[in-house]
């Protein structure tokens, strides 16, 4: 586990769905008599707990199964934690509810995952400019993703509501981009 006194550990205020931001993307304190969420940058201890969030997401759920016949694996996502590819986890009293992955080599946008009893609370949003932030600052020009061709499933409005716009559709694929990023 990374050195807590180097984790980025942003907080939010975890009180339903009307959560606020309370800060400018740098802090969040929690509302009395709340819990607060933390968010920081993923180590490879994180790996394992990637593979419980990611099943149990509401929209787009892969099965292990699926994930490892698309080469996606603990040791698979541990290996490219090492190299360009970087992520963050939302963690509430130490267990992982969400993450975001992104690799700065490509400028993509690989995933993110959120329980659902922690949708609505602002926490997807974090996650994903968070990526966004280390994209630009890692000298990417644009950011891109791909999901699901059908409009109506809530993530394509949530990418529309951040800025992504459509890029084009390629085997089966939705290709959204962001520029210029943040």
């Amino acid at each position: 586990m990374a050195d807590s006194s180097r984790r980025r550990e942003n907080r939010l205020e975890a009180d339903g769905p009307e959560s606020v931001w309370i800060q400018s993307h740098s802090s969040f304190a929690p509302a009395e008599g709340t819990s607060a969420v933390k968010f920081r940058e993923m180590t490879a201890d994180d790996v394992p707990a990637l593979f419980f969030v990611r099943p149990r997401t509401r929209e787009n759920a892969l099965t292990l199964e699926e994930l490892q016949r698309l080469g996606i694996n603990p040791q698979s996502v541990t290996e490219r934690l090492g190299q360009s590819t970087k992520g963050w986890v939302c963690d509430d009293a130490g267990q992982v509810v969400a993450f975001s992955m992104a690799d700065r080599a490509t400028g993509e946008f690989l995933v993110i995952a959120v329980l659902p009893d922690y949708e609505g609370r602002g926490v997807g949003g974090k996650l994903m400019y968070l990526a966004e932030e280390w994209l630009a600052a890692s000298g990417c020009k644009r950011a891109w993703l791909s999901t699901d061709l059908d409009t109506t499933l809530r993530a394509y409005g949530f990418y529309r509501k951040r800025g992504w716009t459509d890029w084009k559709i390629e085997r089966g694929n939705r290709y959204m981009e962001l520029r210029p990023l943040p």
